[in-house]
């Protein structure tokens, strides 16, 4: 048709349609209506009638200038409401048709803007819960967060297992290990703003939690910054890796049959090895990266909190609602505690005593026990009846079949013979050594119905006098020693 126009510029229409070798018919008919076969058809009308009709502009849209926000499905079960004859055909299009009024009519819309990373430049941390995982330590449920750190360019990931909340502490001792690991600290380090750090803390100290991380980033010449509080896509470098770890974590678990771990040591491992194969398929950009990385300082800094507790009558001291038993010669004293994430350090001046199992709270925020049966049996041992109705009574048993042992021994025995029983019991297996193997004879007890027979017990873990090697000293003349010297002693 366009051949056609341009040869009838400057010729008759039957050469110009020869030219362009159509039919004189057709050329007459391009000359009488020149528009396009495409611009002549006739637009498309609805082949039936149009359910909505005047509805949605006289109550849908109303709804949606009233809440902007308001979803497809609760408007579509309101029309039904008010429509019953409507039906339940009428969602998709009643969707489709909020979908162009938003488009035409609707509020503007945030946007995200991509970012070219530098090497080296930043670094993000953050972390996640990890309750859907089903986690278990030795059959129990393990309640914990991934500390998740991530390089922006390159991708380099760390994880470190949390056994509390989000705390600076865990902060601290997962961004450590993170960047040590690496070999070297980004320029800038990115968080959320740290909102659960900072519940139920007061101005002082949120204060002092604040400056310990300026002082921390300080320490390792990293500028600290923040996101906004709520806009997760402002941390999208590492929002969007959290989902791809767990889902690695998920297919291993899956791949492995069992989300059941012998100790914690061991759940950290399988950790571990995942994230390092995640790190494998980035090591060229990883090595690249490295290049641009600020050195790391001469030493670590601390990641512990330090408070200073005081050992009661009770035998131990309470610290973030959690009562911890010690040895009894401490009691009076002043400690000096290290809050790690899963551990306590306790100090008498600059001396080294013993580390702790950090303990927790109960959700409720009822306090917690963390009893050690060593460091009150010798005075349970004189006071027997005391174990009816202690405080810490289910913390002090070292394993199940203690518990149930006393459960036992209480509906079968009189109070005052069963607790004599039990503490005698608790006194054997810390004098003898003889904890783990003492459970399994108590278990094979109770299996059988019958209760501990504590001659038979003593026995049975006493040291067995044919088994003792005979030591034979044999004591040599003094002057022996004196070749040893190389002459004689005057």
């Amino acid at each position: 048709m366009r051949l056609f126009m341009k040869f009838r510029q400057t010729n008759p229409t039957a050469a110009a349609a020869a030219k362009a070798s159509i039919s004189i018919a057709t050329a007459y008919r391009i000359e009488k209506d020149p528009r396009l076969p495409s611009q002549r058809k006739a637009p498309r009308e609805r082949r039936r009638p149009d359910p909505l009709g005047d509805t949605f502009k006289a109550e849908v849209v109303p709804m949606l200038q009233a809440s902007p926000g308001l979803r497809s499905v609760a408007i579509f079960e309101e029309m039904i409401r008010r429509h019953p004859e409507l039906g339940g055909g009428i969602r998709r299009t009643l969707e489709r048709r909020i979908r162009s009024w938003r488009a035409i009519h609707g509020a503007e819309r945030e946007i995200i803007f991509r970012q070219v990373h530098e090497p080296g430049r930043m670094g993000l941390s953050d972390f996640t819960d990890m309750g859907d995982a089903g986690i278990a330590i030795a059959g129990a449920a393990l309640d914990h967060r991934l500390y998740h750190f991530r390089l922006a360019y390159s991708g380099f990931e760390h994880a470190h297992v949390v056994l509390g909340g989000e705390s600076f502490v865990a902060l601290a001792e997962g961004l450590q290990n993170a960047l040590w690991s690496l070999g070297g600290v980004p320029r800038e380090h990115r968080t959320d703003s740290l909102s659960a750090a900072f519940r139920n803390l007061d101005p002082q100290a949120c204060t002092d939690l604040t400056r310990r991380y300026d002082e921390f980033c300080r320490h390792y010449g990293m500028t600290p910054s923040r996101n906004n509080t709520g806009i997760a896509h402002e941390n999208g470098a590492i929002e969007g890796p959290h989902g791809h770890l767990k889902r690695a974590i998920q297919d291993a678990l899956l791949m492995r049959g069992s989300a059941d771990f012998a100790d914690l040591a061991a759940y950290r491992g399988f950790i571990d090895e995942i994230v390092s194969r995640r790190n494998a398929r980035n090591a060229k950009r990883i090595d690249l990266e490295r290049a641009g990385l600020q050195p790391l300082p001469g030493q670590r800094t601390s990641d512990y909190e330090e408070v200073g507790v005081r050992v009661t009558s009770s035998g131990g001291f309470t610290l973030r609602k959690v009562f911890y038993t010690v040895p009894s010669r401490l009691i009076g004293h002043r400690l000096r505690v290290r809050l790690f994430d899963d551990r306590l350090d306790l100090f008498i001046g600059g001396t080294p005593l013993m580390t702790l199992t950090r303990g927790r709270p109960h959700a409720s925020g009822k306090h917690d026990q963390v009893v050690d049966y060593r460091h009150v049996i010798h005075s349970l041992r004189r006071k027997p009846m005391a174990l009816l109705s202690l405080v810490y009574r289910d913390q002090l048993f070292p394993r199940d079949a203690y518990r149930r042992t006393f459960d036992a021994l209480l509906m079968r025995l009189p109070e005052r013979q069963a607790c004599r029983v039990m503490t005698d019991l608790l006194a054997l297996a810390h004098e003898r050594g003889c904890e783990s193997e003492l459970a399994d004879k108590l278990s094979t007890a109770l299996e059988t119905e019958q209760l501990p027979d504590m001659a038979a017990l003593r026995a049975h873990f006493a040291p067995d006098p044919a088994a003792l090697p005979n030591v034979e000293i044999h004591l040599v003349p003094l002057n022996v020693y004196e070749a040893l010297i190389g002459g004689d002693v005057a």
